[in-house]
């Protein structure tokens, strides 16, 4: 009685400390996540050199973390401080009264009067969304000029977990192995049922990352070029919003091009919204058709609906990192349930049954 009793305590006390531990590092889960997703995303670069310079551990994750730096981090500061920079010159006209998103909304009222019949219909008044949205982009002027302080402590603090990423990245590089290793040892799972776990995260972090983040880039940039092209303002902001609302699935850079032809139609630019609208339905809106259910779905072994549901389930509950978190939940999820339908009901075997357009036929 006494063992099991120190055995019960002991027990409790660690997942108490745990759980503070777990506390402790919560502020920290974007870097230490991002971190663990570079190792793993760049684990076969480590592999490559580690066969050719051999056992040299610091210098292969060095000059490993150099390639994601040089690959990775250097060119989405780029791009964000173009989008600061855009965003902050469109702001500037909006205030200075340069542009006006009342005018505009006016306009498309205006060429297309089957829209404003339906908006009656809704009750929603034209002439209030109007003044609503002009008010709206003044308001936000108005606050990014009295919140600049805040945007330079926020870039600070976002250099800071950058290099908080890049530091625990290098040592997940480096000791990555040994750490999976000693893990597997120590949680009392059994050592397939962990192998296989680990298996799994490994696959989901590397397909949702690679798969979101490569069709998002690619909508992004073929949003940007195609307002360029056009002679549309700031086309690499644009680009940008558009990269990151493509990292919601359904949502899309339809959300931008979409109203950008439609005020296209009403200044009378035919052509430009035509073309504007097949080149989004056609060539940005096939690139995410295509590429995202053959680089995520087929890669985590999640249905549409479920990838759709798990990343915006993940989104709102932490943030744009939940594009990741999400699937990775749902995919550990139907792995645990897997585990036991194996285990304890040898006779059934329970998969989420992906539907074609999820394995790409």
């Amino acid at each position: 009685m006494s063992e099991k009793l120190e055995h019960m305590a002991f027990l409790s006390l660690l997942v108490a400390v745990t759980l503070l531990f777990g506390l402790l590092l919560w502020p920290f889960l974007a870097p230490m996540l991002w971190a663990a997703i570079i190792a793993v995303l760049f684990h076969p670069v480590q592999v490559w050199l580690s066969r050719r310079w051999g056992e040299r551990p610091n210098t292969i994750a060095l000059v490993t973390l150099l390639a994601c730096v040089v690959l990775v981090v250097l060119p989405v500061l780029f791009l964000l401080i173009s989008f600061l920079q855009q965003g902050l010159a469109l702001f500037e006209k909006i205030e200075a009264g340069q542009l006006q998103p009342g005018v505009y909304l006016e306009k498309i009222r205006a060429a297309f009067p089957g829209v404003q019949a339906l908006l009656e219909r809704l009750d929603i008044d034209m002439t209030t969304a109007r003044e609503n949205a002009a008010q709206a982009a003044v308001t936000a002027s108005q606050f990014l000029a009295r919140n600049a302080l805040a945007f330079g402590q926020g870039a600070f603090g976002f250099m800071l977990q950058l290099a908080l990423m890049l530091y625990v990245a290098f040592f997940l590089l480096r000791d990555g192995r040994a750490l999976v290793e000693k893990l597997i040892h120590a949680l009392p799972l059994g050592d397939e049922r962990e192998r296989h776990l680990f298996q799994k995260f490994a696959e989901v972090a590397r397909a949702t990352v690679k798969g979101n983040l490569l069709v998002a880039i690619v909508q992004g940039t073929l949003g940007g070029l195609i307002f360029w092209i056009l002679g549309l303002p700031g086309p690499l902001l644009w680009g940008v919003v558009m990269t990151v609302l493509s990292l919601i699935p359904v949502v899309g850079a339809g959300v931008v091009w979409l109203p950008a032809a439609l005020y296209l139609y009403a200044i009378g630019e035919l052509v430009s919204a035509t073309v504007l609208i097949a080149y989004g339905v056609l060539v940005i809106g096939l690139a995410d058709n295509i590429l995202r259910p053959i680089l995520v779905g087929r890669d985590t072994k999640l249905p549409d609906w479920m990838v759709l549901l798990s990343t915006l389930g993940g989104i709102s509950l932490v943030g744009i990192n939940g594009f990741v978190i999400g699937p990775l939940i749902a995919v550990l999820f139907l792995a645990f349930w897997q585990i036991f339908s194996d285990e304890f009901n040898p006779g059934t075997r329970i998969e989420a049954a992906p539907d074609e357009t999820s394995v790409g036929e």
